[in-house]
């Protein structure tokens, strides 16, 4: 009886010495990716827009815009992107934050990024698109339907950015995250900073290519 009471005891399965970690970040995190491939697929969306969009304007004939249509001025988008991308910098430091467990941090700059991304976004909804729209608007020819879609459609991720992002404050004083707990915070960020650069096709397409 001894003899089956020690070998049982021998042959029982010893615990496990490493668990599984609660928390991971960055490519280590199923979410991490899931933000990655989001935006793989957002950029090929972009991509298929701004084809199109060179595609009809060789296709329309040598003069663009079309229909008399005045070339877009400069000023106004420039001060816009200035705001965008100046946008990123506070994201990007509210991220750094984070990392070092400083949320008091992350939320003051949280909250100035959603700012600047507020204030750009009401710039081209309460200032330029009354403008436009007092010139052409999407039915008007190929050249309106091209604009309205490719800052629309852009506007829209601006949109989405804000409410991730304020879903994310609201996370923050809620004290969700912390140096080993960011991950929602690295998927924010990576996709302002996506929004950001997007900006910049957008910029050079419908802004700067009839001027040139």
């Amino acid at each position: 009886m001894t003899t089956t009471t020690q070998a049982t005891r021998t042959a029982a399965p010893r615990p496990l010495e490493e668990t599984l970690p609660r928390h991971m970040n960055g490519p280590a995190s199923p979410g991490w990716w899931g933000m990655v491939m989001l935006i793989a697929t957002e950029a090929m969306l972009f991509a298929a827009l701004v084809a199109s969009y060179f595609f009809l304007r060789f296709q329309s004939g040598p003069v663009w815009p079309p229909g008399g249509i005045p070339k877009p001025t400069l000023e106004l988008p420039l001060i816009m992107s200035v705001i965008l991308w100046s946008s990123s910098v506070p994201v990007h430091l509210g991220e750094k934050a984070i990392k070092r467990g400083d949320v008091g941090k992350l939320k003051l700059y949280l909250a100035l990024g959603f700012v600047l991304g507020a204030v750009f976004l009401g710039m081209q909804l309460g200032i330029e698109y009354p403008e436009k729209l007092a010139e052409f608007t999407p039915t008007t020819n190929v050249y309106g339907s091209l604009f309205f879609t490719l800052t629309g459609f852009h506007g829209l991720h601006v949109a989405g950015g804000l409410m991730i992002n304020l879903w994310t404050q609201m996370r923050a004083w809620q004290g969700a995250f912390d140096e080993h707990r960011h991950v929602t915070v690295q998927n924010f960020t990576m996709y302002w900073h996506f929004v950001d650069a997007v900006w910049i096709a957008v910029l050079s397409t419908i802004y700067l290519s009839p001027n040139i």
